[in-house]
Protein backbone atom coordinates (compact mmCIF):
# COMPACT_ATOMS: atom_id res chain seq x y z
CA UNK A 1 0.00 0.00 0.00
CA UNK A 2 1.50 3.34 -1.07
CA UNK A 3 1.70 6.12 1.50
CA UNK A 4 3.18 9.61 1.62
CA UNK A 5 6.86 9.31 2.47
CA UNK A 6 6.75 11.75 5.41
CA UNK A 7 4.70 9.41 7.62
CA UNK A 8 6.80 6.26 7.24
CA UNK A 9 8.81 4.71 10.05
CA UNK A 10 6.68 5.67 13.07
CA UNK A 11 3.47 3.80 13.85
CA UNK A 12 1.58 6.73 15.39
CA UNK A 13 2.47 8.95 12.44
CA UNK A 14 1.30 6.31 9.94
CA UNK A 15 -1.97 5.94 11.87
CA UNK A 16 -2.45 9.73 11.86
CA UNK A 17 -1.76 9.79 8.11
CA UNK A 18 -4.07 6.86 7.36
CA UNK A 19 -7.01 7.92 9.51
CA UNK A 20 -6.92 11.72 9.90
CA UNK A 21 -4.51 13.81 7.83
CA UNK A 22 -6.24 15.22 4.79
CA UNK A 23 -9.68 13.83 5.60
CA UNK A 24 -12.28 16.62 5.08
CA UNK A 25 -13.11 17.74 8.59
CA UNK A 26 -16.39 19.43 9.59
CA UNK A 27 -16.36 18.94 13.38
CA UNK A 28 -15.58 22.13 15.30
CA UNK A 29 -13.91 20.53 18.30
CA UNK A 30 -11.58 18.60 16.02
CA UNK A 31 -10.94 21.78 14.03
CA UNK A 32 -9.94 23.56 17.22
CA UNK A 33 -7.71 20.68 18.28
CA UNK A 34 -5.89 20.74 14.94
CA UNK A 35 -5.51 24.53 15.07
CA UNK A 36 -4.13 24.29 18.60
CA UNK A 37 -1.67 21.55 17.63
CA UNK A 38 -0.47 23.84 14.84
CA UNK A 39 0.08 26.62 17.39
CA UNK A 40 2.07 24.28 19.64
CA UNK A 41 4.08 23.01 16.66
CA UNK A 42 5.46 26.43 15.66
CA UNK A 43 9.25 26.10 15.59
CA UNK A 44 9.11 22.39 16.42
CA UNK A 45 8.14 19.27 14.44
CA UNK A 46 4.91 17.40 13.86
CA UNK A 47 6.21 14.08 15.17
CA UNK A 48 6.56 15.69 18.60
CA UNK A 49 2.96 16.92 18.39
CA UNK A 50 1.68 13.42 17.69
CA UNK A 51 3.77 12.00 20.56
CA UNK A 52 2.46 14.63 23.00
CA UNK A 53 -1.12 14.75 21.72
CA UNK A 54 -2.63 12.99 24.73
CA UNK A 55 -0.78 15.36 27.06
CA UNK A 56 -2.26 18.32 25.18
CA UNK A 57 -5.75 16.82 25.34
CA UNK A 58 -5.46 16.31 29.08
CA UNK A 59 -4.11 19.82 29.68
CA UNK A 60 -6.76 21.52 27.51
CA UNK A 61 -9.90 19.60 28.57
CA UNK A 62 -10.08 17.61 25.36
CA UNK A 63 -9.88 20.89 23.40
CA UNK A 64 -13.29 22.01 24.62
CA UNK A 65 -13.05 25.58 23.28
CA UNK A 66 -15.89 26.84 25.48
CA UNK A 67 -14.02 25.78 28.63
CA UNK A 68 -10.66 26.96 27.33
CA UNK A 69 -12.04 30.44 26.56
CA UNK A 70 -12.69 30.80 30.32
CA UNK A 71 -9.19 29.76 31.40
CA UNK A 72 -7.32 32.08 33.75
CA UNK A 73 -3.92 32.33 35.38
CA UNK A 74 -4.38 29.17 37.47
CA UNK A 75 -5.06 27.17 34.32
CA UNK A 76 -1.96 28.58 32.64
CA UNK A 77 0.15 27.61 35.65
CA UNK A 78 -1.47 24.14 35.72
CA UNK A 79 -0.67 23.57 32.05
CA UNK A 80 2.87 24.93 32.39
CA UNK A 81 3.60 22.50 35.22
CA UNK A 82 2.13 19.40 33.52
CA UNK A 83 4.67 16.63 32.96
CA UNK A 84 5.74 16.39 29.33
CA UNK A 85 4.06 19.65 28.35
CA UNK A 86 5.72 22.16 26.03
CA UNK A 87 6.31 25.03 28.43
CA UNK A 88 5.66 28.01 26.20
CA UNK A 89 3.48 30.53 27.98
CA UNK A 90 2.98 32.49 24.75
CA UNK A 91 1.63 29.43 22.93
CA UNK A 92 -0.65 28.48 25.83
CA UNK A 93 -1.99 32.03 26.01
CA UNK A 94 -2.48 32.01 22.23
CA UNK A 95 -4.63 28.87 22.44
CA UNK A 96 -6.75 30.43 25.19
CA UNK A 97 -7.14 33.61 23.14
CA UNK A 98 -7.97 31.62 20.02
CA UNK A 99 -10.73 29.76 21.87
CA UNK A 100 -12.48 33.08 22.46
CA UNK A 101 -12.04 34.16 18.85
CA UNK A 102 -13.24 30.70 17.72
CA UNK A 103 -16.48 31.22 19.67
CA UNK A 104 -16.95 34.61 18.00
CA UNK A 105 -16.71 33.02 14.55
CA UNK A 106 -19.24 30.38 15.61
CA UNK A 107 -21.67 33.05 16.79
CA UNK A 108 -21.40 34.82 13.46
CA UNK A 109 -21.43 31.85 11.08
CA UNK A 110 -22.99 28.96 13.02
CA UNK A 111 -19.84 26.84 12.98
CA UNK A 112 -16.17 27.56 12.50
CA UNK A 113 -16.05 24.75 9.94
CA UNK A 114 -18.73 26.38 7.79
CA UNK A 115 -16.76 29.62 7.82
CA UNK A 116 -13.44 27.97 6.96
CA UNK A 117 -14.86 25.77 4.19
CA UNK A 118 -16.57 28.79 2.62
CA UNK A 119 -13.16 29.86 1.27
CA UNK A 120 -13.26 26.90 -1.16
CA UNK A 121 -17.01 26.63 -1.66
CA UNK A 122 -17.13 23.55 0.55
CA UNK A 123 -14.78 21.57 -1.71
CA UNK A 124 -11.35 20.04 -1.19
CA UNK A 125 -8.75 21.64 -3.45
CA UNK A 126 -6.53 19.30 -5.49
CA UNK A 127 -3.73 21.19 -7.19
CA UNK A 128 -2.85 20.08 -10.69
CA UNK A 129 0.68 18.74 -10.84
CA UNK A 130 1.10 18.71 -7.07
CA UNK A 131 1.03 15.71 -4.76
CA UNK A 132 3.52 13.94 -7.04
CA UNK A 133 6.65 12.48 -5.49
CA UNK A 134 8.90 14.87 -7.45
CA UNK A 135 6.84 17.99 -6.76
CA UNK A 136 8.51 20.85 -4.94
CA UNK A 137 7.32 21.15 -1.31
CA UNK A 138 4.88 23.96 -0.64
CA UNK A 139 4.60 25.76 2.70
CA UNK A 140 2.05 28.48 1.90
CA UNK A 141 -0.05 29.83 -0.97
CA UNK A 142 -2.62 32.47 -1.83
CA UNK A 143 -5.41 30.59 -0.07
CA UNK A 144 -3.49 30.27 3.19
CA UNK A 145 -2.43 33.92 2.89
CA UNK A 146 -6.07 35.02 2.62
CA UNK A 147 -7.28 32.86 5.50
CA UNK A 148 -4.35 33.80 7.75
CA UNK A 149 -4.98 37.48 7.06
CA UNK A 150 -8.63 37.10 8.01
CA UNK A 151 -7.82 35.08 11.14
CA UNK A 152 -5.38 37.77 12.26
CA UNK A 153 -7.99 40.45 11.59
CA UNK A 154 -10.34 38.55 13.88
CA UNK A 155 -7.72 38.43 16.65
CA UNK A 156 -6.34 34.89 16.32
CA UNK A 157 -2.68 34.43 17.26
CA UNK A 158 0.18 32.19 16.08
CA UNK A 159 -1.67 31.46 12.82
CA UNK A 160 0.51 32.85 10.05
CA UNK A 161 0.21 31.67 6.46
CA UNK A 162 2.62 28.72 6.83
CA UNK A 163 0.79 27.47 9.93
CA UNK A 164 -2.59 27.93 8.24
CA UNK A 165 -1.43 26.04 5.15
CA UNK A 166 -0.47 23.12 7.38
CA UNK A 167 -3.92 23.25 8.97
CA UNK A 168 -5.63 23.27 5.56
CA UNK A 169 -3.68 20.14 4.65
CA UNK A 170 -4.56 18.44 7.93
CA UNK A 171 -8.30 19.19 7.82
CA UNK A 172 -8.71 18.21 4.17
CA UNK A 173 -9.37 21.61 2.62
CA UNK A 174 -6.23 20.99 0.56
CA UNK A 175 -5.49 17.43 -0.57
CA UNK A 176 -1.70 17.30 -0.45
CA UNK A 177 -1.33 13.54 -0.28
CA UNK A 178 0.98 12.17 -2.94
CA UNK A 179 -1.05 11.20 -5.99
CA UNK A 180 0.37 7.68 -5.56
CA UNK A 181 -0.89 7.52 -1.96
CA UNK A 182 -4.00 5.44 -1.30
CA UNK A 183 -5.43 8.30 0.77
CA UNK A 184 -5.29 10.71 -2.17
CA UNK A 185 -7.59 8.43 -4.15
CA UNK A 186 -9.93 7.86 -1.21
CA UNK A 187 -10.45 11.58 -0.73
CA UNK A 188 -10.99 12.32 -4.42
CA UNK A 189 -13.47 9.46 -4.78
CA UNK A 190 -15.50 10.15 -1.63
CA UNK A 191 -15.60 13.93 -1.18
CA UNK A 192 -16.45 16.98 -3.31
CA UNK A 193 -13.24 18.28 -4.87
CA UNK A 194 -12.10 21.02 -7.20
CA UNK A 195 -8.90 20.94 -9.27
CA UNK A 196 -6.88 24.13 -9.58
CA UNK A 197 -3.54 25.21 -10.94
CA UNK A 198 -1.27 26.14 -8.06
CA UNK A 199 0.06 29.21 -9.88
CA UNK A 200 -3.46 30.66 -9.76
CA UNK A 201 -3.18 30.66 -5.97
CA UNK A 202 0.04 32.67 -5.85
Amino acid sequence: MDRCGWCLGYDKMEKYHDEEWGTPLHDDRAQFEFLSLEVMQCGLNWTMMIKKREIFRECFDGFDFEKIARYGERDIERIMSAEGMIRSRRKIEAIINNAGRFLEVRREFGTFSDWLWSFTGGKTVCYIGHGKENAAPVARNGLSDDISRELKRRGFKFLGSVTVYSHLQACGIINDHSERCFRYREIVENHPTVRKRRDREA
